[in-house]
């Protein structure tokens, strides 16, 4: 992964939305209470998927279209992997997300590797829920998580 990190952040409806960006494609994005920390830098691919970010927070999209790339180790990548596969408007559980990569005790592994996702909407963490339906740990605050999950049964 280029090393050359360009940080910009943008207003949304939900917030601050924080993404860095290496030349060729976005590896961090995330959503937070107040504007993030660091100098605006921003790229024209930043913009374009702040763009794209906006739409999908007015309910206009649902998939993103912008290159990413993420780092982790194999077995998040692999969590990462499953959680981009659950279609818009719907949740799994951690415990199903860990049967689907072949782990099906690492629920809380699972919950860890969400923890650690660096590509927040892309890689859609706020779809996995606790085995009984509840709303269980998100990065972003769990009332981020529900009106994201809203904003999706809606639309």
């Amino acid at each position: 992964m280029d090393t050359d990190i360009r940080y910009a952040y943008y207003e949304t409806a939900a917030g601050f939305l924080g993404i860095g960006c290496t030349e060729n494609a976005v590896c961090m994005l995330r959503i937070t209470a107040a504007r993030p920390a660091y100098v605006h830098q921003p790229t024209a691919l930043s913009d374009r998927a702040a763009d794209e970010v906006r739409a999908y927070l007015a309910g206009e999209r649902r998939t993103f279209s912008f290159p990413v790339v993420i780092g982790g180790t194999a077995f998040r990548q692999a969590c990462w992997r499953a959680v981009m596969q659950i279609p818009y408007g719907e949740t799994r559980s951690y415990g199903e997300i860990a049967a689907a990569i072949g782990r099906p005790h690492a629920a809380r592994a699972v919950g860890a590797a969400m923890a650690q996702n660096p590509l927040w909407l892309v890689v859609p963490c706020h779809r996995v829920c606790g085995a009984d339906g509840s709303l269980t740990g998100y990065a972003g605050g769990l009332s981020l998580k529900a009106r994201l999950l809203q904003l999706e049964q809606n639309t």
